[in-house]
């Protein structure tokens, strides 16, 4: 198994693409631990897949990706039923670790002067099912199909999102709120099977998301100036932190919401 006891273990990460996704594929990795990964691009960015596919394989791992929409139904069940065969035949024949790391949804605010630049109903029910639902509902297909097992450890990504509030930022603060709350739940409920369940709360990261948001250069300068630091949260402190705590020997910390920001949080 190795000195660490990841080799040759399977991760399954949700968004692994870029950004925390394609970092924490990488690092483990060269961990020894096989990845699936789960990604949604068009054929433009459809390169960085496959460089975090060429990059796993390079350290000698396996990398099965899969380039569907991980919030629907029936396409996550496509995917489960691909992992099942390809687990077939290895003796382990479970998951031992997955992120998730899904980051879609909108940026527009809950009030203004015209519907049309007000977050709509539908708008808010995809933020939420995208970026904290999915994350039930993976769990349940995985623990129905026995695809984790006791010792298996389950990560979610959240951010200062779900306690600050930031212009545009509402739906989204909502859903990593409802992932934190999702996710106490599955520890509770999977607490009994052995199963660890946490999210991480990374400081403010140079990532494809938070480009996307009006104004990030603000965010931007603010995290600099608070961050204890003096430099911004990386996607690399990320996934060492998320490495460290795939050891198979780490099984007592669940529930818990872990900051990974160098102390910015603690900074008014």
């Amino acid at each position: 198994m190795g000195k660490n006891g990841l080799q040759g273990r399977w991760a399954l990460i949700l968004g692994a693409s870029s950004g925390f996704g394609a970092a924490t594929a990488r690092a483990l990795a060269g961990a020894g631990m096989n990845i699936f990964g789960v990604h949604l691009d068009p054929r433009a960015t459809l390169p960085r897949a496959r460089q975090v596919v060429a990059d796993v394989e390079a350290l000698g791992r396996q990398a099965v990706f899969f380039n569907t929409n991980a919030a629907d139904a029936r396409k996550r069940a496509r995917v489960l039923d691909q992992i099942e065969g390809a687990l077939a035949d290895d003796p382990a024949n479970h998951i031992h670790f997955v992120l998730h790391s899904l980051a879609f949804g909108t940026l527009l605010p809950f009030i203004a002067d015209t519907p049309e630049e007000a977050v709509s109903e539908a708008q808010m029910d995809m933020t939420l099912r995208v970026m904290a639902h999915s994350l039930v509902y993976w769990v349940q297909d995985l623990v129905r199909r026995g695809l984790l097992a006791k010792g298996s450890r389950v990560y979610a990504l959240s951010s200062a999102g779900a306690i600050r509030m930031a212009t545009m930022y509402g739906a989204v603060s909502a859903a990593k709120a409802a992932l934190e709350s999702h996710m106490r739940q599955l520890a509770l409920e999977l607490g009994p099977r052995g199963i660890a369940v946490n999210c991480l709360r990374p400081g403010v990261t140079d990532t494809p998301a938070l480009r996307v948001i009006p104004g990030h250069e603000t965010y931007v300068a603010e995290a600099l100036k608070r961050n204890p630091g003096g430099r911004m949260t990386t996607t690399e402190d990320v996934a060492k932190v998320l490495v460290a705590l795939a050891d198979p020997a780490v099984t007592w910390i669940s529930g818990a919401v872990i900051p990974v920001d160098g102390g910015e949080i603690i900074v008014g």
